[in-house]
């Protein structure tokens, strides 16, 4: 029963994404990738790799269960409701999110200055799934999707904070380690996917009563069937002759 209603790619992906991710942590815990290797570092050539490792290399345990949580439940609603563009929207998220960031400027926002920013995470790609999942139900009008974009919301709404500074919030003592250009740039990305396969799959159902003049006899099959079964109904009335006053003139005068 459960095989006929829950996709099979919605189990599996989830799962060797978190694989990889735990594995990928594991091997910083053994001293790979320390440092910045395998991070995105905006604007400079040797950070570009961190386009495809960064979001299987987290900083520590509490970043890497908080990520593997709604990349879970995430990648589920992805294969489970969008099986057609799944993939196409996970692979082009993950690498446009990655290289979005690592175009942005990292500059200071308080004092403008220039950061040397090491990103790892699995954040961005979060946030490509989280908006293209609410933007798709949007776009699409299609009540189960929006049903959908609706719990992403009721879950993930507060993810919008994670695109703007904690500086602009906070009075930190040191920089913050969050990077809201890698929200920033997955939400942007997320929404942008969304826009860009609104025609694929379910969209929203327009019933016969939604478009004028549409009706058509011969279309409907329930009257053709009458028709057929009841043609006693449809014969041609006998023809009655209209009145013609001159022949009963006489009568009318002994009125």
């Amino acid at each position: 029963m459960l095989k006929n209603i829950i996709h099979k790619k919605a189990i599996i992906n989830p799962l060797l994404m978190l694989s990889a991710m735990w594995l990928g942590f594991l091997l910083q815990t053994m001293g790979f990738f320390s440092n910045c290797t395998g991070a995105i570092i905006p604007l400079l050539p040797e950070g570009l790799v961190g386009i495809i490792t960064s979001p299987l290399l987290h900083g520590n345990i509490d970043h890497i269960v908080g990520n593997s949580i709604p990349i879970a439940i995430l990648m589920f609603l992805l294969y489970q409701f969008y099986p057609l563009v799944a993939n196409k929207v996970f692979i082009l998220g993950w690498v446009s999110t990655g290289l979005l960031l690592w175009i942005l400027p990292p500059i200071d926002i308080l004092t403008g200055d220039y950061m040397y920013t090491c990103t790892i995470g699995a954040s961005g790609v979060v946030y490509v799934l989280a908006f293209f999942l609410f933007f798709s139900g949007v776009f699409k009008w299609n009540m189960k999707l929006l049903t959908i974009s609706l719990l992403v919301v009721l879950y993930y709404g507060s993810l919008i904070w994670g695109m703007v500074p904690e500086e602009l919030f906070y009075n930190l003592e040191e920089p913050s380690k969050i990077s809201w250009q890698a929200h920033l740039s997955g939400a942007i990305v997320g929404v942008i996917l969304a826009y860009t396969f609104k025609q694929v799959g379910d969209k929203k159902k327009k019933y016969i009563w939604e478009f004028p003049n549409y009706y058509n006899e011969k279309d409907d099959k329930l009257w053709q069937e009458y028709k057929e079964n009841h043609p006693e109904d449809f014969l041609d009335l006998p023809y009655k002759k209209n009145d013609d006053i001159w022949e009963h003139l006489e009568e009318l005068r002994k009125k």
